[in-house]
């Protein structure tokens, strides 16, 4: 008797452990935890018995990794775990771990996961296995009949019983089949938009160099969030400052993201198609659609398209399917300093290489997209800002900082340290964005800075907003004149100062907000504030 009762506690526990990521709305009992308990006590040994342990031990241990990932999606890029979603990315994710930890200790912790979650599962197999040995009939039959009961109590409106395996993976069919339908919605929606397919001329930026540099994890929490306020805040007011000195005006506001803490593609697509893309599904349907974009806009207006991309380190087919005329990722910039962790290469060096390779040999107007990730996790090493950027050349002056800091293994025990240096390299960033553009941007510059995304969950809190800062810079004040006069793109404003309290509209409104103000009107395109588009 006592034997049933510390394995049914025990696998009561186990089981209430799956539903962790739903803390504090989780039961203090798991009543299939309970059912399969009394059935297995009152099941006659044999082989049959064992199979059907170990085949629940392995159903077991799969949902456990599941509620793990849960935990950690979740507080990655602050969405629930979707197996249909992370099968697409998981490539991503270990590339990730490869670049923070290194290849072999990537695998360690892979191994060592494996190893886990098959020992969990055998261990739920074999306490399943060995209930009824020895153990009252009686008393297991009992267990059985308070199972069911506890089963049928867990539909009813109460707090101490639920489902927990048999919840998650329900949760799981039901993620899949959601995320089946709304892919079927996304193709069906450019299928039926014809509007959308339009390529636009932007012939009001016709003699205009167009950049687009994408700063990593730039969300509003940035200046929202007085851990980060005071820090960044002070930063915009710098940069504003500085522009001003150099004859430069600026326009700031704020956009919505599809997504937070990564992915940071679905970002870039939405801006430059003007369609909501806030999956990886949506993001392969979209580039097999030959839907066009803002590239296309901009080549058909005469610019030379280029892409620039350093955190690129293996072939990245899709780049080809967007049509830039060139992309340019770590391999071919010429860098020879050293990696900074996952940073391939700093800021500093991006921005300058992208002057004196591109911009200073165009003989086009350019249309450039630029990924920006020195304020990219780990956030270390964060290094300072040359004064004197003719010394930058190939790279090498960055070997200074070659395995300087401590490592993101140390760094990340400690998450207010974390966030102290997610400030600093967002800072890091922000303050070469604006050296630059005192350098190099003048009355036919278009410079657009924006985040892709907020960071994750760990740096803002959980249900922060999904808004961006979004900094548009020019000598010619009528180039930015279009952003502040128009309610179509609401809540931007002159200054380097973001609107704390208003939201900013979709990404996916930007491109037609471009089509309409430098271009011929795109009238059969409509977007609606949650970012879908309409016919």
């Amino acid at each position: 008797m006592k034997r049933l009762i510390a394995t049914t506690l025990l696998l009561n526990a186990l089981f209430v452990a799956l539903l962790l990521p739903r803390y504090p709305w989780i039961p203090w009992i798991a009543a299939d935890a309970l059912l399969l308990t009394g059935l297995f006590a009152v099941w006659p040994g044999g082989r049959s018995k064992q199979i059907l342990a170990g085949a629940i031990g392995a159903l077991y241990a799969i949902l456990a990794f599941f509620a793990l990932s849960d935990v950690l999606v979740r507080q990655s890029i602050g969405r629930p775990f979707n197996l249909y979603l992370e099968l697409g990315v998981a490539g991503s994710v270990f590339d990730l771990m490869e670049s923070n930890l290194g290849l072999g200790l990537s695998l360690l912790v892979v191994l060592m996961l494996t190893v886990f979650f098959v020992g969990l599962g055998s261990y739920v197999a074999r306490l399943l296995s060995r209930l009824g040995a020895g153990m009252s009939g009686k008393a297991g039959g009992l267990l059985a009949v308070v199972g069911t009961i506890t089963v049928a109590a867990s539909w009813l409106p109460q707090s101490i019983a639920g489902l927990s395996a048999s919840r998650l993976a329900a949760t799981q069919i039901q993620l899949a089949a959601d995320t089946h339908q709304s892919t079927l919605a996304f193709r069906q929606r450019l299928e039926d938009n014809p509007g959308a397919a339009q390529i636009t001329p932007l012939s009001g930026l016709a003699k205009t160099d167009v950049i687009l540099g994408f700063i990593e994890s730039y969300g509003i929490s940035a200046v929202t969030d007085p851990r980060y306020q005071p820090v960044i805040g002070a930063r915009l007011d710098q940069m504003g400052q500085k522009l001003n000195e150099a004859g430069l005006h600026i326009v700031t506001g704020r956009l919505r993201s599809p997504v937070q803490g990564g992915q940071s593609w679905l970002a870039h697509t939405t801006l430059l198609s003007g369609q909501w893309i806030n999956t990886q599904l949506d993001y392969e349907i979209f580039l097999a659609s030959d839907f066009p974009t803002l590239i296309d806009d901009l080549d058909t207006t005469g610019h030379d398209t280029v892409a620039v991309m350093p955190a690129i380190t293996e072939a990245w087919p899709e780049g080809q399917a967007f049509g830039y005329n060139r992309i340019y990722e770590s391999s071919t910039m010429d860098y020879r300093g050293p990696a900074l962790n996952w940073v391939t290469m700093p800021d500093q060096y991006t921005w300058s290489w992208f002057q004196r390779q591109i911009r200073d040999r165009a003989t086009t107007p350019l249309f450039a997209e630029l990924a920006l990730i020195s304020s990219h996790a780990p956030w270390v090493p964060v290094l300072p800002v040359l004064e004197d950027w003719d010394s930058i050349g190939d790279g090498e002056t960055f070997n200074q900082w070659k395995n300087s800091g401590e490592t993101p293994a140390s760094l990340w025990r400690d998450p207010e340290r974390v966030r102290e240096h997610y400030a600093l390299a967002l800072d890091y960033a922000l303050n070469v964005a604006a050296e630059y553009a005192t350098r190099h941007v003048d009355n036919q510059t278009l410079l657009i800075l924006l985040g892709d995304h907020q960071a994750a969950p760990l740096i803002t809190g959980e249900d922060s907003s999904r808004d961006v800062i979004v900094h548009i810079i020019s000598a010619d004040p009528e180039l930015l004149t279009p952003f502040v006069a128009n309610d179509r793109l609401s809540g931007f404003s002159w200054g380097a100062q973001p609107w704390k309290n208003q939201k900013g509209p979709s990404m996916a409104q930007f491109r037609p907000f471009l089509q309409q103000h430098f271009g011929a009107p795109l009238d059969a395109i409509e977007i609606s504030d949650t970012g879908g588009i309409e016919k």
